[in-house]
């Protein structure tokens, strides 16, 4: 390391807090970035090997779209701070044109939160795997974090200018803003564009474990950019919340594989992975205001609920492919809602259950309106559900004329192709069982399934 230069060693004590701050949360932005690949890769290994890159593309397609539209208006609508509307921001930061170098904080957090808009989207394809057209899915991600995530990223978080801020629902990183809405929204979509070919007659198994826990892995470990550093700075609050983010992870794998085990008699990598996510998802409104045994508490309940809550769709009929409803929406609900009775310093108390009853389900029903109308816009209008042979054949090579997998090249000769590409085809036809859990041959559809 070099010597600080005059400059450096200039700097007054409230200047070298800025610049620590700017630092910490292009840091943090950095891993909440690295959470949609995680989140591409923890999806992508949950479907059938014909549509294995189509899932991973639905991640990455956010990527681009979303930070394009975040420059353009996205920012301006979320977090001008001269808006006088509880309901959205104003225009002021459109392009964000006048932005300088002297406005560093400034540009951190709008780096930071960019990448809470690009994953919320994201989170809502695990939803819809396996049988929406590419470009229906990039034109509903532009009309829904333009209709719906930013406007509620402003009711939630835009300080002393949201209705759910003002009214004081706490959601530290984003229960309601992210996985509550993306619940819901996933939910609608899923609605419009009905169900897969063959689902609840054909097993649909994960075509890659390993990749499953990859991807889980790599969003615990953004995760803590994505919580701790929703402090905005390298203080207190972000040390409880990141370890508050360990806890909660660790009781909700805790919890989900305990329910897996009493009813359904294994404990199952796929629950192991999903459990985590179940508790990073209820700890991220919840962890900078209770103490680590809140903490403990949230994570194991969720772990049980949303174990409980991925069955929900054989009993009920909707086709939700990788469980964004039982692990977000419920997971979402499960820290929110919790935050109200364990928050500490003297928060917690029904009145502050109500205000979080406010904001999880004022969020939830606006997102599940408005994503139902957009999906239906792109259905009756481009065309959002991909064709049967599409569906059939594997998107993978309909869209991207590519396969996640070349077979080709394992062995010499017709005998090694066949047997490889009869590996291939072996694992679409078993597909995953019961979607996540466990539906097997010649049983009654969501009866003893593995719940993971």
């Amino acid at each position: 390391m070099g010597r600080p230069s005059e400059e450096t060693s200039a700097l007054s004590p409230e200047e070298v807090l800025s610049q620590t701050n700017i630092g910490y949360v292009v840091i943090s932005a950095a891993l909440v970035m690295l959470m949609t690949p995680g989140l591409a890769f923890f999806y992508g290994g949950m479907v059938r090997v014909k549509s294995a890159l189509n899932m991973l593309m639905m991640s990455f397609i956010a990527l681009g779209i979303v930070s394009v539209l975040w420059v353009l208006y996205g920012f301006t609508l979320a977090f001008s701070d001269t808006s006088s509307s509880p309901i959205l921001g104003n225009l002021d930061y459109i392009g964000l044109q006048d932005i300088t170098v002297d406005q560093g904080e400034l540009i951190a957090f709008i780096l930071f939160q960019l990448m809470f808009a690009v994953i919320t989207p994201a989170l809502m394809s695990g939803a819809l795997a396996d049988r929406v057209k590419f470009t229906g899915w990039a034109l509903f991600v532009v009309l829904w974090v333009t209709v719906v995530y930013f406007p509620v990223a402003h009711w939630v978080w835009a300080v002393d200018q949201g209705w759910l801020f003002n009214q004081g629902v706490i959601d530290f990183a984003g229960g309601t803003a992210v996985h509550i809405n993306a619940g819901a929204g996933g939910l609608a979509a899923a609605l419009v564009v009905g169900k897969r070919i063959g689902f609840k007659r054909e097993p649909m198994r994960p075509h890659n474990l390993p990749m499953v826990l990859l991807g889980a892995a790599l969003l615990w470990f953004g995760w803590f950019g994505f919580n701790a550093g929703s402090a905005l700075s390298p203080n207190g609050t972000a040390a409880l919340m990141a370890l508050n983010t360990q806890v909660a992870t660790a009781a909700a794998i805790i919890g989900w594989l305990a329910y897996e085990r009493l009813r359904h008699g294994a404990f199952t990598t796929l629950g192991a992975a999903s459990g985590a996510v179940a508790g990073l998802v209820a700890i991220t409104p919840s962890g900078a205001n209770v103490n680590p045994m809140g903490a403990l508490l949230i994570g194991v309940v969720a772990g049980v609920v949303c174990a409980w809550a991925v069955g929900l769709k054989y009993r009920l009929g909707y086709d939700d492919s990788l469980d964004v409803v039982g692990v977000h929406l419920f997971g979402g609900v499960v820290g929110t809602l919790m935050v109200g009775f364990l928050a500490t310093d003297g928060v917690g108390g029904f009145e502050q259950f109500g205000k979080q009853a406010l904001g999880a389900f004022s969020v939830m029903a606006y997102s599940f309106v408005v994503s139902y109308l957009l999906a239906q816009l792109v259905q009756r209008t481009i065309g959002f559900r991909a064709s049967e042979e599409e569906e059939t054949a594997g998107l993978d090579l309909a869209y991207h004329a590519e396969t996640g997998y070349d077979f080709s090249q394992t062995g010499s000769g017709t005998v090694a192709v066949g047997a490889a590409a009869g590996t291939a085809g072996a694992a679409e036809s078993g597909g995953r069982t019961g979607d996540r859990h466990g539906e097997k041959a010649g049983e009654k559809a969501g009866e003893k399934k593995v719940d993971a």
